[in-house]
C-alpha cells in the first residue's frame, strides 16, 4: 500500500465511522446529517452533468440511505469525503458493487464539490478506494464507469493507472469501462 493512504482500524476509527485516511482526506460512513453538505455537490447541475439530473434534498437523502444499505449488505459503499483540515464534507468516494454485462464488479466512484475541482481530491480519494478494493475487498480488479464526454473523470481514472478497456451501453447511456487489475505486489 502506498504512503498516500492508510486503512484505519481499531475502536476509535470504527466509532467515528472512518474507513480510509489520505494525506488530506478522511473517507467515512455517511450519516443523514451530511445531506446539506452533500447537496452542494450532488445538487449542482454542472457537477452532475453526466447524470440524468442533479439531486434535490430528498434525492440526496435517498443517495445517503442507499449507501447506508450498502454498508449493511456489502460492508462498503460510497463514503463521505471529508477535508481533514476543516472537517468539511466535500463529496463522496468509495467502492460499490455494479452489475456490468452480467458480472458483478467493484466500481470506484467519486464526486467532488465543484468549487474544489482541480486540487487532486478526486484522484487522491479514488486511489485510496482502489487500494481498499484490492487489499480489503480482495478484488482482482476494479472498474470505473465513466460517460465518454466526462473528460475530468476520465483523467482521474488515467492518473490512477486505469485504462479504458471498452465502451458499452449501460443504464441508458454510453459508458467507458475503465479498469485496473491488482498488481502482483499489492
Amino acid at each position: 500500500m502506498s504512503d498516500q493512504s492508510t486503512l484505519r482500524s481499531g475502536t476509535a476509527a470504527v466509532a467515528e465511522g472512518t474507513i480510509l485516511e489520505t494525506s488530506r482526506l478522511l473517507l467515512r460512513k455517511f450519516t443523514l446529517k451530511d445531506a446539506e453538505a452533500l447537496e452542494l455537490c450532488l445538487g449542482d447541475p454542472i457537477a452532475m452533468e453526466f447524470y440524468p439530473a442533479p439531486l434535490d434534498r430528498q434525492g440526496v437523502e435517498g443517495w445517503i440511505q442507499r449507501n447506508l444499505g450498502r454498508y449493511e449488505r456489502d460492508s462498503h459503499g460510497l463514503w463521505a469525503m471529508v477535508l481533514k483540515d476543516s472537517d468539511q464534507v466535500i463529496g463522496d468516494c468509495g467502492c460499490t458493487v455494479q452489475e456490468v454485462e452480467g458480472k458483478n464488479e467493484v466500481e470506484v466512484g467519486c464526486h467532488v464539490r465543484r468549487d474544489l475541482w482541480g486540487r487532486g481530491y478526486a484522484t487522491e480519494a479514488a486511489r485510496a478506494c482502489m487500494e481498499y478494493g484490492f487489499n480489503k475487498l480482495g478484488a482482482k480488479g476494479v472498474i470505473s464507469m465513466i460517460r465518454p464526454p466526462n473528460i475530468p473523470s476520465r483523467r482521474v481514472a488515467e492518473k490512477n493507472g486505469m485504462i479504458c478497456e471498452k465502451v458499452i451501453w449501460w443504464r441508458d447511456y454510453e459508458h467507458c469501462v475503465y479498469a485496473k487489475e491488482r498488481s502482483c505486489d499489492e
